[in-house]
């Protein structure tokens, strides 16, 4: 048992990003983990071999009135997270919920109403906005003035994640799950208001293939998103601006290009994500913030939200 001011956090799931959030808050100081829930017993008991202090329990609400934890981390599937929400929601501790919340809009929404019915104080693990190489992409962009044109470079494999086991009602939501990773990137660097998408190359369900489309904010800022379905290509993200050119492709590593130059300026990886799953130490960090209070880089279930809108007018579909 640790420090009596130690921060106190639970988990509910014990599959792998669960074992990842673990490790990255057993990492953080001043911090006991004090217990853990899943429907895999198997799965929790081994977690709690290799975390000493990490107690098995056999339901939520058990977890909350055993430990009294301060702050608890959600890593379900997809199709057990409102339920697990819902269970959640009703304990006065501070949330944090691996994304997606719900596999489609109209269920991330649902979750949001209930969360503010019951006075949850809920966040959304978006990762990649922890990333060493978003937050320099962001501190790069702040002395930039002018239209930013962000373009997005998806690959979706809607048959490996099928073969993978993952359920058909959450691979024909696919791009909920997997494409927001990238989408929320829009959220996160194209400023103001959403204001509207022009799809210019629509999803079609039955035959997965290209997708590209237009997204236009209130402060002028352009997107421009293009995916390829069952068929190799990047994951990458582009800002454009007039004194800069900044591009993350791989994700984890930030290029430059300024005005009147032609040599880009790699950026170095940034330790921290080479010693934990990218963004998770930093998130864990911003997680304990919120938990004791204090203000947080984390995003909330309606700025997340935000994000999978995004993701429906792209797709055109709830």
């Amino acid at each position: 048992m640790g420090s009596t001011s130690a921060l106190r956090v639970a988990f509910v799931g014990a599959g792998y990003m669960a074992s990842e959030h673990i490790y990255a808050f057993a990492s953080c100081p001043d911090v006991e983990l004090v217990g853990i829930h899943s429907r895999s017993t198997h799965r929790a008991e081994a977690l709690s071999t290799l975390n000493p202090g990490l107690e098995v329990f056999p339901t939520i609400e058990s977890l909350h009135s055993q430990t009294n934890a301060d702050l608890v981390v959600i890593a379900v599937p997809e199709l057990a997270c409102q339920t697990i929400c819902e269970q959640a929601f009703k304990h006065p501790w501070t949330l944090l919920i691996e994304k997606p919340v719900g596999y489609t809009l109209t269920q991330a929404r649902q979750i949001e109403r209930t969360a503010a019915a019951l006075g949850a104080k809920a966040y959304v693990a978006l990762n990649r906005r922890f990333y060493g190489s978003t937050l320099q992409l962001q501190n790069a962009l702040q002395s930039t003035e002018g239209q930013r044109v962000v373009t997005i470079l998806d690959q979706e494999d809607a048959e490996s994640a099928l073969a993978a086991g993952q359920p058909a009602e959450v691979v024909h939501n696919w791009m909920y799950a997997n494409s927001i990773h990238l989408i929320d990137y829009f959220a996160q660097l194209c400023r103001g208001d959403h204001i509207g998408t022009e799809i210019l190359t629509p999803w079609k369900p039955n035959k997965p293939g290209p997708v590209i489309a237009h997204l236009q904010f209130s402060s002028g800022d352009i997107g421009l998103y293009q995916a390829v379905w069952n068929a190799p290509g990047p994951w990458s993200v582009a800002v454009s601006t007039t004194p800069l050119r900044a591009e993350l492709r791989p994700i984890e590593q930030l290029n430059l290009q300024r005005a009147g130059s032609r040599q880009p300026e790699l950026q170095a990886r940034d330790p921290l994500d080479q010693q934990f799953k990218p963004g998770l130490l930093r998130q864990a960090q911003a997680a304990i913030q919120a938990a004791k209070g204090q203000s947080t880089m984390l995003p909330s279930l309606k700025e997340a939200n935000r994000s999978m809108a995004l993701v429906a007018s792209i797709y055109g579909m709830e």
